[in-house]
């Protein structure tokens, strides 16, 4: 695994440490950490997202989707069973219904507008909604030998 060393970043920015913590945290956690559930993120417009996790075998009511300081939270819990299951002793179990929390860091602005399970699949639809302020927009640029009304003043 590898390094970085975010010293330079923070000698010569101002605010942008968040950005080194994050780089940071997504360096350290463990590949095999983020294997269950599969999960894919998708851009399905110019300001819009979906991630869809595999989630077979959980309800509705065992998965939760919360957004907390920036973050996306997604988990799943299933209440405890005999080991045998509910309905006999398993042969084979290859379906996982282990718990898990999945956490997607999301940029500034964008933000959770749905979230729907169908076939097995929890969809989470997100939106990138930039505030007027922050839009780019056009500075008209005034010639001072002109007036108001637009006729040339000597």
């Amino acid at each position: 695994m590898r390094n970085y060393d975010f010293a330079p970043l923070y000698r010569s920015t101002v605010g942008f440490d968040h950005l080194a913590s994050m780089l940071d945290r997504v360096m350290s956690t463990d590949g095999n950490a983020n294997g269950y559930p599969p999960y894919n993120i998708e851009k399905s417009g110019e300001d819009s997202y979906r991630i869809t996790i595999a989630v077979a075998g959980f309800s509705d009511d065992e998965l939760s989707v919360e957004m907390r300081n920036g973050q996306l939270v997604i988990a799943g819990s299933k209440p405890e069973t005999k080991a045998n299951g509910e309905r006999g002793a398993f042969l084979h179990r290859g379906i996982a219904t282990r718990a898990f929390e999945k956490r997607f860091q999301l940029a500034d602005h964008v933000r959770a507008v749905g979230a729907a399970t169908k076939d097995g699949l929890l969809h989470v639809d997100l939106v990138r909604e930039v505030p007027e302020e922050l839009k780019p927009r056009r500075i008209e640029i005034r010639n001072p030998a002109r007036t108001i009304d637009g006729t040339a003043t000597a």
